[in-house]
Parts: C-alpha cells; sequence; structure tokens
C-alpha cells in the first residue's frame, strides 16, 4: 500500500512540474474539440404513425368462404418490402433528390443511404413508426410523407392487384380444365361405347365377373328346377288319373254335372290374358295343356270318366291334374333356365374372348377412368378457388375489409434531435483535461531527475542530506503559482459553461 502511495505521489510532482504543458494541452484539445462540435450539422427528424385495422366482423363472416387476405400478413409483407429498391426509386423521384445525383454511382449509394437511415419501427401488433434523420427539416417531412403514401397505395392496391392476377390464373386453369375435361369425358363414352360388354358397370363389378356369376347363378337355379321336375315326376307316376265313386256322389243333390279338364283349363287360360301376355311361359304352358287335352279327348265326357258295370263310376283325379298342370310348369321353368344358362355362357364366352385376345383393354379403361377422375377433381377445385376468390376480391374493393388508419400525420421538424451538444461539449471539456493531465505523466516516463532523497537512496549509494527551501518568499511563489493554474483551468471551465448557456438558449429559442 505505502509503495502505491509513493507511485502516485510521484506521479502527481511530475505532473505538476509539467502543468503549464497540460493546461497548454487541455486549451488545444478543448478548443479543437469544441469548434468540432460546433461545426457538425443539426438533425431534424420527421416521424408518423400509422394503424392497420382489420375488419373484426366481416373476416370471421368470410374464413373459410373466400380466399385470406388477412391483415397481419399484409402488414408484415409492407412492413419487409417498404424498404425495398423499386420503393426506394420511387421515394428519389418523388422528393426530387434524384436532381442532385449526377452519376449512376451516386444513385445506388443514395439508395443504399435510404435504406439504413429509415426506420420502420413495430410498435404492437398493428401499430408501428416511419421514421427519418436528415439536416433538412422539409426534406425529412417529404421522405416520411412520401413513404407514407406510397405505403397506403401499397397496402390498398397491392392486394387488389395480386387478386385480380391470382383470378385470371384461375380462370385461364379453368378453361383450360374445362377443355380437357370435355375430351376427356369424349374419349371415355366413344372407348365405353365400343367396349360396353366387358366394361364395368355401374355397381363398378367388370363385366366378366358378372357373366361368371350370372352363369353360376342360373347354373344354380337349373339344378333347383330340375329337381323339382323331378319330384314331381315321381309323385306324378304314383298318383293314379281316375278315381272310382259311387253313381250317387258323381253329383250330389242332382246338381249339374261337373266341368270338365279341358273347360277348367280354358276358364284358367282367360285368367293368365288377363294378367299376362300370349309370349308368358306360363301362358304357353297352358296352351299346351289344352291342346293335349283336346287330343286326349278331355271333353267327350260331362266328368271326364266312365261308368261303371256295378254302377259305380271313375271320374278324373283333380290331384292328378293339378300334378300334371304343375309338371307342365316346372317343365316350361326349366326350359327358360336352359335358355338363360346358354344365353349367359355365350355372353361369358365371349367376354373371355375379348379378354384373351385384348388383355391390356380393362387397364386402359382404368387409366382413362382414373385420369378423368383426376382431371374432374381438379377442375372442381379450382372452381371452388375461383368463387372463393370472387368473394374475396368483392370483400376487399367494396367492404374495405382492411383499413389504414394515420395515428400522428408527418411534420416539419424544428428542434433538432441531434447532434446532442451539451453530451459532446462535456465530454470534450473531460478528455481535454484527461489529455493534458496524460500528456505531463507521459512525459515524466523520460525524466531522468530525481524529485526526493527517498529516490536517490533508491539506487543505493549514499546520499549525506537534502537542502529545504526556508523562507516566506518561497511559500508565496508556490500560492501563487498554484493561483495561476487554478486560474487556467477556472478560465476553461467558465468557457464550458457559456458554450452550455449558449446551447441551451439557442434550444430555446428555436
Amino acid at each position: 500500500m505505502d509503495s502505491v502511495r509513493l507511485l502516485v505521489s510521484q506521479y502527481l510532482r511530475a505532473a505538476w512540474r509539467r502543468r503549464w504543458l497540460g493546461v497548454m494541452v487541455a486549451w488545444l484539445v478543448c478548443g479543437v474539440g469544441w469548434v468540432g462540435v460546433y461545426l457538425i450539422p443539426n438533425q431534424y427528424e420527421a416521424s408518423a404513425r400509422l394503424f392497420v385495422d382489420a375488419d373484426a366482423v366481416l373476416t370471421p363472416l368470410l374464413r373459410g368462404l373466400a380466399a385470406d387476405t388477412a391483415a397481419t400478413s399484409q402488414l408484415d409483407i409492407l412492413q419487409r418490402t417498404l424498404l425495398s429498391r423499386p420503393n426506394m426509386e420511387k421515394l428519389i423521384s418523388k422528393t426530387d433528390l434524384d436532381l442532385t445525383l449526377s452519376k449512376p454511382s451516386d444513385r445506388e449509394r443514395m439508395i443504399t443511404r435510404l435504406s439504413n437511415e429509415i426506420r420502420v419501427t413495430p410498435q404492437t401488433k398493428n401499430l408501428f413508426t416511419i421514421a427519418y434523420r436528415d439536416t433538412s427539416p422539409k426534406l425529412a417531412y417529404d421522405v416520411v410523407q412520401t413513404l407514407l403514401t406510397i405505403f397506403v397505395e401499397s397496402a390498398t392496391g397491392g392486394s387488389r392487384v395480386d387478386m385480380e392476377n391470382a383470378k385470371r390464373f384461375l380462370e385461364r386453369q379453368v378453361q383450360s380444365y374445362e377443355q380437357q375435361l370435355r375430351a376427356a369425358e369424349r374419349r371415355r363414352a366413344d372407348f365405353r361405347s365400343r367396349y360396353i360388354d366387358i366394361l364395368p358397370g355401374d355397381g363398378n363389378m367388370p363385366a366378366l365377373e358378372g357373366a361368371r356369376a350370372a352363369v353360376s347363378q342360373t347354373d344354380g337355379k337349373l339344378q333347383d328346377a330340375i329337381l323339382a321336375r323331378d319330384a314331381l315326376k315321381q309323385e306324378l307316376e304314383h298318383t293314379s288319373p281316375l278315381i272310382t265313386v259311387d253313381a250317387g256322389m258323381a253329383a250330389p243333390g242332382g246338381g249339374p254335372a261337373p266341368r270338365t279338364r279341358l273347360q277348367e283349363a280354358e276358364e284358367q287360360l282367360a285368367l293368365l290374358l288377363l294378367k299376362d301376355t300370349e309370349n308368358h311361359p306360363d301362358v304357353i304352358a297352358q296352351r299346351r295343356l289344352i291342346e293335349q287335352l283336346k287330343k286326349t279327348g278331355g271333353g267327350k265326357t260331362a266328368d271326364g270318366g266312365k261308368t261303371l258295370a256295378n254302377g259305380q263310376r271313375q271320374i278324373p283325379n283333380q290331384v292328378y291334374d293339378q300334378l300334371k298342370v304343375k309338371m307342365v310348369d316346372a317343365d316350361t321353368q326349366v326350359i327358360s333356365l336352359q335358355r338363360q344358362r346358354d344365353e349367359a355362357v355365350r355372353t361369358r364366352d365371349k367376354l373371355e374372348k375379348i379378354q384373351r385376345e385384348q388383355p391390356g383393354l380393362l387397364a386402359e379403361y382404368e387409366s382413362m377412368d382414373r385420369d378423368y377422375s383426376v382431371l374432374r377433381k381438379n377442375y372442381e377445385e379450382l372452381l371452388s378457388r375461383l368463387q372463393a376468390a370472387n368473394i374475396a376480391q368483392a370483400a376487399d374493393t367494396q367492404a374495405d375489409k382492411v383499413k389504414l388508419q394515420i395515428i400522428d400525420p408527418p411534420e416539419v421538424p424544428r428542434i433538432p434531435v441531434a447532434p446532442n451538444r451539451i453530451l459532446l461539449v462535456t465530454a470534450v471539456l473531460i478528455g481535454g483535461l484527461a489529455v493534458g493531465l496524460g500528456v505531463t505523466i507521459l512525459l515524466s516516463q523520460f525524466d531522468t531527475s530525481y524529485s526526493t532523497v527517498d529516490e536517490l537512496r533508491g539506487l543505493g549509494l549514499p546520499v549525506l542530506g537534502g537542502i529545504s527551501v526556508l523562507g516566506l518568499a518561497p511559500l508565496r511563489n508556490r500560492l501563487m503559482m498554484v493561483a495561476r493554474f487554478g486560474a487556467a483551468v477556472a478560465v476553461l471551465v467558465c468557457i464550458y459553461g457559456g458554450l452550455l448557456i449558449h446551447i441551451l438558449r439557442t434550444t430555446a429559442f428555436i
């Protein structure tokens, strides 16, 4: 601690011996610095605050119906593109800054300088500030006002221009897809008309698979019909066509004779013709039965029977007649199912032949149908997007979906915002004093003399003693020297105070 104190006292004594040199250096630094501070031109700042408001009622109503043109995304894009090169060129031309440019390189430097010096600062989500500083108050105002105009024009016109471009693009795409869709429909219809037998139907089942299924189904029905017919045939073989009854039972109560089988068959035919046509299988079977009865003499007697020697009569068995009718129906059904099976087999063989000869036919149709489905899906999607673009354009042009409001318009600044001369003048004073002190301390490092006896003893040489200055005259001289030094520093400080007063008065009068 003592060594530090000795070192500090040594530096102070060395600086005191060269105090006038330090005062001159301080005066020189302060004078040059204060002149430089006054030569710095004033900087004037113009600013404006802008608020972007999205319609809180219309936007939720149009969500999902119209193309999204959210104000937040537009604001972000405008903030990022406001200082773009095209906008800077517009700014230079509208503020007559291009009149000061003589070379293309000057224009490039001007664009770069404006891009760096113009500040776009967001304050909240929808509120931001545009500010610019320049030595000319009028120019600062013109730059901010022009930027504000460019921003408003971009916000109101940019989205509409983009929407128009998107709408024209969608219209061209819709027309193109409509033509492609119509051409695909024609190709698909022509292809289907040529190969309608083998192509899938409305149920999306291939025709060949349907034909095979029809053959299998018809085979099953035919086997069932044959089994039913054989069962009827066996039952008919075990049933007697005539039954023996007493003579009195032939016509109970003396009533009319029973009708013949031929009459019943004709009546049944008449009933069938009331609801069916001549080509119906039941009508055809009934006519065959009538012809068969006519050939066997089914209408010669009143009841179709005969009288035996014992007085009994043999009359036709109604059960047998019914079984014969059912047998005829079963034969007709078997014949009909055989015809249907033959047709199904021919259709199946035809389709198998076509598929063997043209194996890629179904794959080609599936590819054509897939292309048609993709075209139709894209066409419908483009059409829906075109309608959404029309709704969004109507909302932007007729309902003012995005509203721009200037909160604080720009004004011509009267008070400079820079430089801060009070701070600079104070910094120059402190710097001048520090430089003066530093110069004296630096020069003391090159001094080879010794100021105290202790410094001499530090060399290791014997010191006999020291001679001190005595009397009143040396003390008076020291006081005078201190007073003159203090006066020199005080004058410097007074000049600093006068500069501060001048700066404050100038700022107040402005």
